[in-house]
């Protein structure tokens, strides 16, 4: 495979291919070859962008959320809701065993 500076070939997509374990035609290997080589070339002109002195982008995540209390705020109803199951046993849904 060519080096990072080098284009991508058909031959060379054709070997990720391989080791993908896709099969490609000779002209899909052509266009993907262009397609990565497109990708690869914006992914280059970023590196090349000066950041410096660029500051982050805020984040909702660089704060604390705020939380409420946690408290039950709805009746414990687990009674009446296991009162039509078939069966249920220490407050847990008793089912059929499915894997042997």
């Amino acid at each position: 495979m060519a080096d990072s500076s080098a284009p991508l070939t058909a031959a060379d997509v054709q070997q990720i291919a391989v080791l993908a374990r896709l099969q490609l035609s000779e002209a899909h290997q052509a266009a993907y070859a262009d397609s990565l080589n497109r990708v690869l070339g914006l992914m280059d002109s970023l590196a090349r962008v000066d950041t410096d002195g660029v500051l982050p982008m805020a984040s909702p995540h660089d704060r604390a959320q705020p939380l409420r209390d946690d408290v039950a705020t709805e009746p414990n109803r687990r009674a009446d809701y296991q009162a039509v199951a078939p069966a249920t046993q220490d407050g847990l849904y008793l089912v059929p065993k499915v894997i042997e």
